[in-house]
């Protein structure tokens, strides 16, 4: 799969093995980022124990939610146009409820339910406790919505269903909300303030997972560098803890340094960070773990500090390539990709040049580019004109576009010859023959099967490479899969 994304909406349905004493069927469609996909599992758990069983197929399903992003005008455009669909469906199987969950249904619930007259139910992230009390009103012939944001909700007593999984990645979410106000987005008003999940909690599900089988593991958080436990609460309130919390605090080094060293033969990656929080522990701590891989996404957004400034990013140009020159030299083969926004209000030509002056600097390994779309409810929306041309937008996108290909195929050509640990995840799109994996950079590697299986570690050597993937031939198990 090429890692050069310009946009990443479409929908997946999950299913999870049947519970013969559940009598509903349970239709789950996420769309969106990692942490809709891991809370879309924590939904089909939550809903398991109220009578549901999901299923892949659109057709038996007694209730459909949609867990939708808000992110971007494109993810809420695909949505709707999904939403119409059902509409034929409903009037063949006038008992089906349709609903919608995540960032999207807290953002426009009035509008959902006055709108889209085919939608039953309305959850915000923070509410999925509440769906069977919910479900039970929509059965009763009533529409319910619940959108409250939680200052303590984490989920952390709730046991995932992993959904469509292969067995071999998983997530876990250890922090919720967010408190970096950029002006482009809507996250810190859909799911709140910066909350983190008991340690313990986290190594419980963790353990489970290992001993299910699972081989790597990705912490998931809108920042997980802001993951700081003191007992429960907002991170915002720290300052007011007792000293003994404060003085047994655990932050993301902490956490990352638990993990590696609970389960040593398993991998723990991490998304997303912010480059303001990002903290020189963290990549110590990454340095001194083999099981945690050299990988790290560092959204940027832009490269001008004209319009970091405006993005009310809490970082400088200097700051972020100070912190780019730090990984390399304690992580000299750390892969790092970017997300990057083009055409934002009041963008330049010298802005977007900036822009690319920094990609030539850092040369990321991928990123996932956009151009920008404005956010109904943002400070960007209230305080700023979307003032660049559509054509200007998109031509500047596709030179960033550009300059990511020539750097990616820059980054994968300095594997060329290497013999590096690759996780088998699934067999390859291209080819019944070959296994699909990923290195410790988090680039994709396809290699012929041979006598290995999903899960293995496998030494392999790189012989050939495109701008997104290795290609390269198996020589033996890893110390890990031996």
């Amino acid at each position: 799969m090429e890692k050069i994304i310009v946009e990443k909406d479409q929908g997946k349905a999950l299913e999870k093995p049947r519970n013969p004493i559940n009598q509903r069927k349970l239709y789950l469609e996420s769309y969106g980022c990692q942490m809709n996909f891991s809370d879309s599992e924590i939904v089909a758990s939550i809903l398991s124990k109220a009578g549901f069983d999901t299923t892949n197929r659109l057709e038996e399903a007694d209730l459909v939610l949609l867990n939708t992003c808000s992110i971007r005008d494109k993810a809420e455009q695909t949505v709707r146009k999904k939403l119409a669909t059902f509409n034929s469906l409903k009037k063949k199987k006038p008992q089906l409820k349709v609903g919608v969950l995540g960032c999207m249904a807290e953002r426009l619930k009035h509008q959902f339910l006055e709108e889209e007259k085919i939608v039953d139910l309305v959850v915000g992230p923070d509410a999925y406790k509440d769906l069977p009390n919910l479900i039970a009103e929509v059965d009763d012939g009533q529409n319910a919505v619940n959108v409250l944001l939680s200052k303590d909700e984490t989920y952390g007593d709730v046991s995932p269903v992993r959904l469509n999984t292969n067995g071999v990645n998983a997530f876990v979410s250890i922090t919720r909300g967010c408190d970096n106000m950029c002006t482009f987005c809507v996250v810190p008003f859909t799911r709140g303030r910066e909350r983190s999940r008991d340690p313990q909690s986290i190594i419980e599900e963790i353990n489970d997972l290992w001993n299910q089988g699972f081989k790597e593991v990705t912490l998931l958080g809108q920042n997980v560098d802001s993951y700081l436990w003191y007992g429960g609460g907002l991170k915002k309130d720290f300052d007011k803890a007792s000293e003994f919390q404060k003085a047994t605090a655990v932050n993301f080094a902490n956490l990352l340094e638990l993990c590696a060293k609970t389960q040593p033969k398993m991998r723990f990656r991490f998304s997303t960070s912010n480059p303001q929080d990002m903290s020189l522990e963290v990549i110590e701590t990454m340095a001194r773990f083999e099981n945690i891989p050299n990988y790290i996404h560092l959204p940027v957004q832009s490269g001008s500090d004209r319009i970091l400034k405006v993005m009310n990013r809490q970082h400088t140009r200097q700051e972020y390539m100070a912190l780019i020159d730090n990984i390399r030299k304690i992580l000299p083969n750390c892969s790092i990709s970017q997300d990057m926004i083009a055409g934002f209000p009041g963008e330049t030509e010298e802005d977007h040049q900036d822009t690319l002056a920094l990609m030539d600097y850092v040369k990321y390994d991928y990123g996932f580019m956009f151009s920008y779309s404005e956010r109904p409810g943002t400070m960007a929306a209230r305080k700023l004109v979307d003032d660049i041309p559509e054509a200007t937008k998109q031509r500047r996108l596709q030179e960033i576009i550009d300059r990511q290909r020539e750097h990616s195929l820059y980054r994968t050509q300095q594997h060329l010859g290497q013999i590096e640990e690759v996780l088998i995840e699934k067999t390859s799109k291209r080819s019944e023959a070959h296994w699909s994996g990923r290195n410790p950079q988090n680039t994709v590697v396809v290699f012929p099967k041979d006598q290995y299986k999903a899960g293995d570690f496998v030494m392999v050597k790189i012989v050939d490479c495109t701008s997104a993937t290795l290609i390269g031939e198996g020589i033996e198990l890893s110390d890990k899969s031996k």
